[in-house]
């Protein structure tokens, strides 16, 4: 119990010292870390929807672990149906490590995030001119 609490003291310690970290600071340990917040959307076929949720349910580990492995943390999907019938995914995290682009590139070599993949890259639509998910521009935060 005192070991988990200690975790926890010093995981919300890096994690607050981190909040403030746009362009990076160096946290207890020396080493620097961002806290990069991710923002995007893609569309997703609308006879896919429940699919999609299914796979993203509590019970269905998925690639959580490796989510977490490669510093992405609050990882969220909403979905919204617009006006004109179509449907779409808005998806945000946050990114806590030092090296984004390593991470991501990590990541993508995963097994079991290829597998995963394979299975719901299927279920969208992305924009024209891009092949998953569409960053978008972070306008605001309250900190």
């Amino acid at each position: 119990m005192k070991k988990h609490f200690i975790f926890g003291v010093i995981l919300g310690s890096l994690l607050l010292l981190n909040s403030c970290a746009q362009e990076g600071q160096k946290d207890i340990s020396g080493i620097k870390q961002v806290t990069k917040r991710i923002g995007m959307v893609i569309g997703i076929k609308a006879d896919k929807i429940d699919e999609y949720k299914k796979l993203h349910t509590d019970s269905n580990a998925g690639v959580r672990d490796l989510l977490n492995k490669y510093n992405m943390h609050n990882f969220s999907i909403f979905l919204k149906q617009f006006d004109d019938g179509k449907w779409f995914l808005f998806g945000y995290y946050e990114y806590t490590g030092s090296d984004y682009e390593a991470d991501m590139s990590k990541l993508a070599e995963e097994n079991r995030n290829i597998e995963w993949l394979k299975m719901t890259d299927p279920m969208q639509i992305p924009f024209e001119g891009e092949s998953s998910w569409s960053q978008m521009e972070q306008v605001y935060y309250n900190k």
